[in-house]
């Protein structure tokens, strides 16, 4: 303790002891003291975390600057959802009227899709303009 009370460097060491022992969700709390600039560091559970602290910090100690470098540890991502495997390929069954371009439309929300359905039927198909009643064809599913 200096003549007129506490030093800086004790000064902050007092207010992060101080903000540790609030439980605000900062590990590991320290400070580079580079005259009154004083940079924080530590790692926080999250922005709001680290935000309070610097804040809880400044009400502490006036500096001529208080810089935030405590660093937000990142959550663990949540796992990706498992998708139900769509089937590869459907069959159907050409109808009275039907076209690549409405088949394609009722399989995949858009008739210029149709070469898909037609380059997995090349076995029985010649013609994208070409289809019979009765034809029994493969939709292939779309790759995402």
């Amino acid at each position: 303790m200096g003549l007129f009370g506490k030093s800086f460097k004790e000064k902050v060491g007092d207010a992060l002891q101080a903000v540790t022992n609030m439980n605000i969700g900062v590990r590991a709390l320290d400070a580079d003291i580079r005259g009154k600039v004083v940079t924080l560091k530590g790692v926080a559970e999250s922005m709001d975390a680290k935000a309070r602290a610097m804040e809880e910090f400044n009400n502490l100690v006036k500096t001529e600057n208080t810089v935030n470098t405590i660093r937000v540890d990142k959550p663990e991502p949540a796992p990706e959802p498992v998708a139900e495997a769509a089937p590869a390929e459907q069959v159907y069954e050409v109808v009275s009227g039907d076209t690549l371009g409405a088949i394609s439309q009722k399989f995949y929300g858009k008739a210029s899709l149709y070469m898909k359905i037609f380059e997995a039927n090349r076995d029985i198909l010649d013609d994208p303009n070409l289809i019979k009643v009765g034809q029994k064809l493969k939709i292939p599913a779309l790759e995402e």
